[in-house]
């Protein structure tokens, strides 16, 4: 008999996270799990994954030598060796940085023969304004290489938000997914548990991938990725709780604490912006007139004085950063509250790079007096075009 998900009833794979609280962090931790007393005695073989927040990592390679951040084994004893050059070691996949990513826990679990492997997504798609199921009978491998060479392999089901995943859609779906007879019934039945995770969790993604068929006529989730929608962390908070910060970008990282959205990017001019669409419209006009954007930074719609100081912070701490770019368009944002920000940072933090500052919207002449008499180099543009043009010049000079 398979284990399940204790929530919603999911078939997955002995091991893991049983016997020992957490994933395994020590090469003895393994070890324990491999023992005829541990977790796996009765597994006829073991599967040991590397844990990094990336894809892609059966084909990856550690900086130890070892290929590979999925193995199998039917020796126990073989455990504790693979464990020694997983742990602590870097894993470079297609996904990871160019030095790939430490890995600080593997997962140990027993490993189960696989007849057939599907690939089974529920995602929000904003075109159909709501949830859709998408399948393939080809698991087990990039969805992207299925979709550029057999198209006609990709199923997608519209889920309707109000009345859910109708059994009707889902026999279908296990139907596309090559599942026949009594599997038919049993997948359709997961797909439908699955969907009851998306919904309580408040996910943006559930992939499965593979969802397996095995030898003895189960139908299994053998891999999964999930993702969850930032804005549910208030109700989700066992969720996020779970979030391992290790692998993330510090900057980033403190960025978050501070309700700001921030990705570092690879030029010299930084960007402080309120909203995503015109904080990429900026980088792209930069990069118009011949410059580097820095970073993209969303101050967002209901932004104080002291996170334009700690997003100012971000921005200068940065070695790259030549220039700072400032392009706000003030609806709900009062711009004074931005004017005020900047000359506290300037001053607090001895802006050294040059600034250029363009303010349209609320509050705008309030604002644009309060630079005006701060007596700090501000360069003042009178729009985005006229913005980016300034900064990139502040460089060349």
């Amino acid at each position: 008999m398979l284990p399940t998900s204790s929530l919603f009833s999911l078939p997955c794979q002995h091991g893991g996270i049983h016997g020992i609280p957490g994933c395994c962090k020590r090469t003895e931790d393994i070890h324990l799990k491999a023992h005829p007393s541990g977790q796996t005695q009765d597994a006829k073989e073991i599967v040991l994954k590397a844990q990094i927040l990336a894809g892609g990592r059966g084909k990856g390679v550690f900086d130890s030598g070892l290929k590979g951040g999925v193995h199998l084994t039917k020796d126990p004893a073989v455990v504790g060796e693979l464990a020694n050059k997983m742990l602590g070691y870097n894993l470079t996949t297609k996904q990871t940085p160019k030095d790939g990513v430490k890995v600080k826990t593997v997962m140990v679990a027993e490993a189960l023969d696989i007849s057939r492997e599907t690939y089974f997504a529920i995602l929000m798609d904003r075109s159909c304004n709501g949830p859709v199921m998408v399948g393939s009978p080809q698991g087990g491998m990039d969805i992207e290489e299925v979709a550029a060479s057999t198209p006609e392999l990709i199923f997608k089901e519209v889920i309707d938000i109000f009345q859910g995943v109708q059994d009707d859609q889902a026999l279908r779906m296990a139907a596309n997914l090559g599942f026949k007879g009594p599997l038919q019934r049993q997948a359709a039945d997961q797909i439908k548990r699955l969907y009851d995770l998306f919904l309580k969790v408040d996910a943006t993604q559930v992939e499965v991938n593979p969802l397996g068929e095995t030898p003895e006529g189960q139908v299994v989730c053998f891999d999964a990725k999930i993702n969850f929608d930032d804005n549910a962390e208030f109700r989700q908070k066992a969720v996020f709780a779970m979030d391992d910060m290790t692998e993330s970008d510090p900057t980033e990282t403190e960025a978050a604490k501070w309700d700001l959205k921030y990705i570092g990017l690879d030029g010299n001019i930084a960007c402080f912006v309120n909203g995503a669409g015109l904080a990429m419209a900026t980088c792209d006009i930069i990069d118009l007139h011949g410059g580097k954007p820095a970073n993209f930074l969303d101050l967002g719609g209901g932004v104080k004085e002291r996170q334009v100081y700690e997003a100012f912070k971000l921005l200068t701490a940065d070695p790259k950063v030549e220039a700072i770019l400032v392009n706000i368009f003030g609806g709900i944002v009062n711009c004074a509250i931005i004017a005020n920000g900047i000359t506290k940072a300037c001053r607090e933090l001895e802006l050294k790079v040059p600034l250029v500052v363009r303010l349209e919207g609320t509050n705008v002449h309030e604002a644009k007096r309060i630079l005006t008499e701060s007596g700090l180099p501000i360069t003042a543009a009178e729009n985005l075009d006229d913005a980016a043009k300034k900064a990139v010049a502040a460089i060349k000079k």
